[in-house]
C-alpha cells in the first residue's frame, strides 16, 4: 500500500535535479522537460548520490562513472544490466506529492 506525502521544498524554475528527504529516506528530483520524477538516490553501480549528477535526452546521469538510468524505467543504458527504483508522482492543485510503500512493521504499529 502506497502513502502519499506532499513535497514541501520550493523548487527552481525549469529542469533541475536535488536530493530531497521524504519521511526519513533520501532520494533524488528531477524535473525534466516539464515533467517530474523521483527516484532512488545512490546509484547501483558505485554508490555515487544521483542528485549530484546531471539529466540528459530522459536520462538521470551519475555523478562518478556517468553510468545512465532511465527517469521512466528505472533502467540502466545498454549494457549497464542494472536499474533504479522509481517512485510514483503526482502533481496536485496543492502541491507535488511521491507515493511511498508503507512497511508492514508501520503497518503493525499504527
Amino acid at each position: 500500500m502506497l502513502k502519499w506525502y506532499k513535497l514541501e521544498e520550493n523548487f527552481p524554475e525549469g529542469d533541475f535535479v536535488e536530493q530531497i528527504k521524504v519521511n526519513g529516506k533520501k532520494l533524488c528530483l528531477v524535473r525534466h522537460q516539464n515533467h517530474v520524477f523521483v527516484v532512488q538516490n545512490s546509484c547501483p553501480h558505485a554508490g555515487g548520490i544521483l542528485s549530484g549528477g546531471t539529466c540528459k535526452n530522459g536520462y538521470l546521469i551519475c555523478p562518478i562513472h556517468r553510468w545512465e538510468y532511465n527517469l521512466e524505467t528505472g533502467r540502466g543504458a545498454e549494457g549497464q544490466g542494472d536499474y533504479i527504483d522509481i517512485y510514483p508522482v503526482e502533481t496536485r492543485p496543492d502541491g507535488i506529492y511521491v507515493g511511498l510503500k508503507e512497511s508492514w512493521i508501520k503497518k503493525l504499529f499504527s
